[in-house]
């Protein structure tokens, strides 16, 4: 008889096949390859090394910037209302912790966060008592106020840049607010940091462009499922004209597309960095997915930073 291994047995029992499986969406993909294959489970391997860096004004910060967004339990999940709760219950202090001393020793030295309470603790934890050296990019926090006095909070616990949220720009830009950008970006820069502007529509960036705001960076969605962003080709067309530091964010739609091809689609496009929220057992393969893909080059038409 001819002996049957799990893997197969589980292949054969879901009746599954290569045409099946083209003809069904990523999501359930993913799903049945969590069904048939657990071989990866608890592996240990061994840490990225060689994780490349780009010039963010006189700072160097890793391509791959392990995001905020799961661990404030912000994260986008559609219409599951449950999506945040499960966030903020995964991610413990210890599960923060442990995250970010996962993005640090596979080459990772930035992150990007909101200025509130919660996080700046969790930081200044994570530096002073466990030794931590990732830099923080801070998003401005809204319900925090002033986005100058926000950005005073964030460098007093050790914030070395902040971007007014992309939100918020995009709606003063829609109520023709432009002004208000200018003074966030004013207070940001009185406060020490490098001041940047998150959007996620390209008429912000344009706007702000046509108003001569001059930011320190830019923070910019890009993906090619046109999720909270606008079309990827026009935000890459107008993008090479910019000469600033630009990160790249949601590429991966929010979870609706696959890392290498999120994280290639960005960068081909001009990204200079991506941010992206991680759980602690996706860092090791997202910073190997990227470290490759640049170390054999990206075409792409914009300089890098």
């Amino acid at each position: 008889m001819r002996k049957i291994d799990r893997r197969n047995m589980l292949r054969n029992s879901l009746g599954l096949s290569g045409a099946l499986l083209g003809g069904i969406s990523y999501e359930h993909q993913a799903l049945v390859a969590q069904l048939v294959d657990r071989s990866d489970y608890d592996k240990v391997k061994e840490p990225v090394q060689g994780l490349q860096r780009g010039k963010f004004g006189k700072y160097e910060v890793s391509r791959l910037i392990i995001g905020g967004n799961l661990i404030s339990g912000s994260a986008h999940a559609g219409e599951l209302v449950y999506q945040s709760a499960l966030m903020t219950h995964y991610f413990s202090t210890e599960k923060i912790l442990e995250t970010w001393a996962l993005a640090e020793r596979n080459g990772i030295n930035t992150t990007l966060m909101r200025a509130d309470p919660h996080i700046m603790a969790h930081y200044q934890k994570f530096t002073r008592e466990r030794g931590g050296k990732l830099q923080w990019i801070a998003q401005s926090a809204p319900e925090q106020g002033d986005p100058g006095d926000n950005a005073k909070r964030a460098r007093d616990n050790g914030a070395i840049a902040m971007y007014l949220h992309g939100g918020v720009s995009d709606g003063l830009v829609k109520q023709g607010k432009v002004e208000q950008i200018a003074q966030a970006l004013e207070g940001i820069r009185k406060a020490g940091l490098m001041a940047g502007i998150g959007a996620h529509l390209l008429a912000t960036s344009q706007a702000c462009e046509r108003a001569k705001l001059d930011p320190d960076f830019y923070m910019v969605t890009v993906n090619q499922v046109n999720y909270y962003c606008s079309p990827a080709a026009d935000t890459a067309e107008f993008m090479k004209t910019i000469k600033k530091p630009w990160i790249g964010f949601k590429a991966l739609g929010a979870g609706r597309v696959l890392p290498p091809e999120g994280f290639r689609h960005a960068f081909q496009r001009g990204a200079d960095f991506i941010a992206v929220g991680m759980f602690d057992w996706q860092v090791r393969d997202d910073t190997a997915h990227v470290q490759e893909m640049l170390a054999k080059g990206i075409e792409r038409e914009r300089a890098w930073a």
